[in-house]
């Protein structure tokens, strides 16, 4: 083990806490590229709304023999993509920038595409793209931020896991249909 104590002494800590406090929870101690971590908070935002957007219209758009089943599914993960935008957008400002709610700029930052699909098969078709889409650029993001940023890089983690619990879903209901 090392000689050198684990935790900075609390004088310097606190002296350090003084400086910059016009920076909120940005501290000496971040790592990352904020610029960089802010414009990608930015795009997963934007895939974020765009995908609230797209199942929204599924929801309401939902027409055959399983319908009922994918509306519920449409709906759920429509409000579980808002409260991820909101997240985002409240990690946006902690690090001292400004979440871009745009619409003029949405569909230009998300990752994910907001197509509507003709039938149903072709919506969840599409919403399965997008969670992939959504699953690889926000594992490779998890990738950058390392232990830079530990409290976006959990937050992304979260919302990983989220879509990925959303690709399975739209998978079984894909299956579901097909039986």
């Amino acid at each position: 083990m090392s000689d050198q104590p684990f935790l900075t002494d609390v004088k310097t800590l606190r002296e350090r806490a003084r400086k910059h406090i016009e920076e909120g929870a940005v501290t000496q101690g971040y790592g990352a590229d904020r610029e960089t971590v802010l414009k990608v908070l930015n795009e997963a935002l934007a895939t974020e709304l765009v995908c609230v957007l797209r199942y929204k219209r599924h929801y309401y758009m939902a027409e055959g023999l399983n319908a009922q089943a994918a509306q519920h599914e449409f709906l759920e993960h429509a409000e579980e993509e808002q409260q991820h935008a909101d997240q985002i957008a409240e990690r946006i400002t902690q690090l001292g920038g400004e979440p871009d709610f745009n619409p003029d700029n949405l569909t230009s930052r998300s990752h994910a595409e907001y197509k509507e699909g003709n039938s149903l098969a072709d919506m969840i078709k599409e919403d399965l793209i997008a969670e992939r889409i959504a699953i690889e650029s926000y594992r490779e993001f998890i990738v950058y931020l390392g232990n830079d940023d530990p409290v976006t890089r959990r937050m992304m983690e979260d919302i990983l896991a989220t879509e990925e619990e959303h690709a399975d879903d739209l998978v079984s209901l894909t299956a579901r249909m097909n039986s």
